[in-house]
C-alpha cells in the first residue's frame, strides 16, 4: 500500500478544495523521462495528439462539420466532427419517461426514424489506440480511405448509412496535453503504459488499476505524474459524480447526447484482458430495456472480429459467447444510457506497447496495423447493426413499466 494513498485517505480537504488545488498545478517536472520515449518509427496513419487532431480538422474535414461542444476543466475546447443533420423537434418526455410509457419515440421526437451515432475516445487520454482508431474513422468518412491510404469501402458505406454521426477523437484534452508521447514503444510489459495512463505517486511507484479509481479527485500534489485518466481537476470522468458535481467534460458529453439522442454510443478504451488479448466489447450497467440489444451487438461485433481473425479463434460461435467479455458495472456509459436512452457500449483494446496471449496460451498478434484493422471492423459492424435493425425504436421494450 502506498503511503501517499494512505495520506490521501486521511486528507481533511473537501473534493472541491482538492480539485481547485489540482487546477493550479500546471506541470509535473519530476516525471520520469524514461517513460515518455516515443517509438522509433511511427507510421503516418498513427495520429494521436491534439496537434494532429487539430491539423486534420483544419485541413481534411470537408464533408463533416467541426464543432466545439464544450470546454474542459483546464480551459481546452472539446472538439468533434459532426456528419449529417441532427434530429429536429423535441419529444414530449424524458428517455426514462418514454421507456415507462412504452414508446421511446416520445423521447426521440418527430425525427425518431433518423439513425444517430456517437463515437468517442480518449476519455482516458493515455489510451492512444482508440484515439488513433477514431482519427482513421474520420479519414474514412472524409475520403473513403484510412490515414494509411488504404480504401475502406465497407466502413465508408456503413458510416454513410447514419443520418447523423458525431466523432470525438479526444474527450479528455487536458490529459492528452499532459502526455508528450505520440506512440509508446514496445516494452514487453505494461509498466510504461501504466505510468503514462494511470500515473505514479511522488516516489515513482505506480498508482495502478483499479487502485486509481479509489480517489475522485486524486491529489496531483502527491503525484510524480498524473497520467492520462484525469482531467486538470484530477477527476476520472469515466467515474464522475454523475448525480452531483460533474466535470465540464462529462456534462458537455451528456448534454451533447441529450441533444443528439443517439441510438448508439461507442466509448473506446485500452485495457483488454492479457490472457485474451483482443479487441472486446465490454458490458456496463444499462437499463434492462437495452440488454437484449447490447447482447446482439456483442454477438455481431465478436462474430465479425472472429471471421476477420481479430479474436482468439476464427470461430464466430465461440467468440460471440458472452463468457469472453468483462463487466465494468456503473460508469460513464451507464450515465449516457440513463441520460439519453442510448445503447452505450465500451470497447477495450490491446495496447501496442506490450503483448498478451490467446486463450490457449499462445502469443496474440502485436502488429499495430492489425489492431487498427480490428477497430475498423468493429466500427462497420456496429454501425450496420444500428441501421439494419432500426435502432432504439426497434430495440426497446414496448411494455409499459411503472
Amino acid at each position: 500500500m502506498s503511503s501517499f494513498a494512505a495520506e490521501l485517505r486521511a486528507d481533511p480537504r473537501t473534493p472541491d478544495e482538492i480539485r481547485k488545488a489540482n487546477l493550479a498545478i500546471k506541470s509535473f517536472p519530476k516525471a520520469d523521462a524514461e517513460f515518455f520515449k516515443d517509438r522509433a518509427e511511427i507510421p503516418a496513419w498513427w495520429q494521436s495528439t491534439l496537434a494532429e487532431r487539430d491539423a486534420f480538422f483544419s485541413a481534411q474535414v470537408k464533408r463533416g462539420e467541426v464543432i466545439t461542444y464544450g470546454t474542459s476543466a483546464g480551459g481546452r475546447p472539446l472538439r468533434a466532427v459532426a456528419y449529417g443533420k441532427p434530429r429536429t423537434g423535441r419529444g414530449t418526455t424524458t428517455a426514462s419517461g418514454a421507456l415507462g410509457f412504452g414508446d421511446i419515440r416520445a423521447w426521440l421526437g418527430p425525427d425518431h426514424a433518423k439513425r444517430v451515432g456517437v463515437v468517442f475516445s480518449g476519455i482516458h487520454a493515455g489510451e492512444f489506440e482508440g484515439i488513433v482508431a477514431t482519427m482513421n474513422l474520420l479519414a474514412v468518412l472524409e475520403t473513403g480511405k484510412d490515414l494509411g491510404g488504404r480504401a475502406q469501402p465497407a466502413l465508408a458505406a456503413a458510416g454513410a448509412r447514419f443520418d447523423r454521426l458525431i466523432v470525438i477523437p479526444v474527450a479528455n484534452p487536458d490529459a492528452r496535453a499532459r502526455i508528450t508521447t505520440r506512440m509508446l514503444p514496445f516494452a514487453g510489459n505494461s509498466k510504461t503504459a501504466s505510468y503514462i495512463n494511470v500515473g505514479a505517486w511522488a516516489d515513482g511507484s505506480l498508482v495502478g488499476w483499479p487502485a486509481n479509481k479509489e480517489f475522485t479527485p486524486i491529489d496531483f500534489g502527491r503525484m510524480q505524474f498524473a497520467g492520462g485518466y484525469f482531467n486538470d481537476a484530477g477527476v476520472n470522468c469515466q467515474h464522475d459524480d454523475f448525480l452531483g458535481t460533474m466535470q465540464p467534460e462529462t456534462r458537455a458529453l451528456l448534454d451533447l447526447c441529450a441533444r443528439e439522442r443517439p441510438d448508439l454510443s461507442l466509448n473506446l478504451h485500452t485495457g483488454a484482458d492479457w490472457n485474451d488479448y483482443f479487441l472486446v466489447l465490454c458490458r456496463s450497467d444499462l437499463g434492462s430495456a437495452l440488454v437484449p440489444a447490447w447482447t446482439e451487438l456483442y454477438r455481431r461485433v465478436h462474430s465479425a472480429l472472429a471471421v476477420a481473425s481479430h479474436r482468439s479463434t476464427t470461430n464466430p460461435v465461440v467468440e460471440s459467447d458472452l463468457a469472453h467479455t468483462s463487466s465494468f458495472g456503473q460508469n460513464l456509459d451507464t450515465a449516457i444510457n440513463l441520460n439519453a436512452g442510448t445503447l452505450s457500449a465500451m470497447i477495450e483494446s490491446p495496447s501496442v506497447s506490450f503483448a498478451g496471449k490467446r486463450r490457449d496460451g499462445t502469443p496474440a498478434p502485436s502488429d499495430p496495423l492489425k489492431l487498427l484493422d480490428a477497430h475498423l471492423v468493429m466500427f462497420a459492424t456496429a454501425f450496420n447493426y444500428v441501421t439494419d435493425t432500426g435502432g432504439l425504436p426497434a430495440w426497446t421494450e414496448k411494455k409499459a413499466t411503472r
